[in-house]
Parts: C-alpha cells; sequence; structure tokens
C-alpha cells in the first residue's frame, strides 16, 4: 500500500467519513479557504491510480467511494511508523508515549485493563 501525502490524506478522510460522495461533497466540508474544483478532482484521481478510490460515473458525474478501509490505512501506517522510528518494536513505541507524556500511568493501566478483557477483570 503506498503513502499518502498529506492533501491525499486528507481528503481520503473525507472519502472515508461520507462513503460516497463527489469532488463537490468534499469540497463543501472542506475549511476555509477552499481550494480550487480542479486541485480536489486531481488529488481525487491520484487516489485513484494509487488504488485508493473507485468511481461510478454517472454521466458526466462521477461518485467516488474507498477501496482501501480507514482501519487497513490506519494499521499500515502505523506498522510503517514502528517499524521507521522504533526499529519495529511496540514496546520502544509505548516507552516513547509514556516518556514524553503523551500517555499517563493511568490511562496505561486503563488500557491494560481493558486489553485483559472483561473474564480476567475482577
Amino acid at each position: 500500500m503506498k503513502k499518502l501525502t498529506p492533501a491525499e490524506e486528507e481528503v481520503m478522510q473525507w472519502i472515508w467519513t461520507l462513503e460516497r460522495c463527489t469532488v463537490s461533497d468534499i469540497l463543501d466540508h472542506l475549511g476555509e479557504p477552499r481550494p480550487p474544483h480542479s486541485t480536489i478532482s486531481s488529488i481525487v484521481r491520484i487516489l485513484e491510480k494509487k488504488g485508493f478510490v473507485d468511481h461510478k460515473a454517472y454521466g458526466r458525474t462521477h461518485e467516488y467511494f474507498p477501496r482501501v478501509s480507514r482501519d487497513d490505512y490506519r494499521k499500515k501506517s502505523l506498522q510503517q511508523l514502528v517499524s521507521d522510528y522504533f526499529d519495529g518494536s511496540v514496546h520502544r513505541l509505548v516507552s516513547y508515549l509514556v516518556k514524553e507524556e503523551q500517555v499517563d500511568w493511568d490511562e496505561l493501566q486503563q488500557l491494560l485493563d481493558s486489553l485483559e478483557g472483561p473474564e480476567e477483570q475482577d
């Protein structure tokens, strides 16, 4: 799976959220200043070439929909982040988050408790 640029990822986030949409639908959800229609149209065509979206044509109008789920992209991106920056170690990632105070001990304990499952909690 190819990596998305920040602009491609922003557009893809809206496609995932809307599920089926036109370029105009995406533009309606982008903040100000709104980019030109042609810019978003170009980004969507790039996403289609990369295999992230497909379309159905209704005359001259194209309705776009995701071919890659948000969850699949999230998983691949996280795996790449761990591989590139933490030598493939989730332990190093979690240690880093705790050290940088991005996750505190209480949150970490809650996470561990939730992963144990209800049958193991007392």
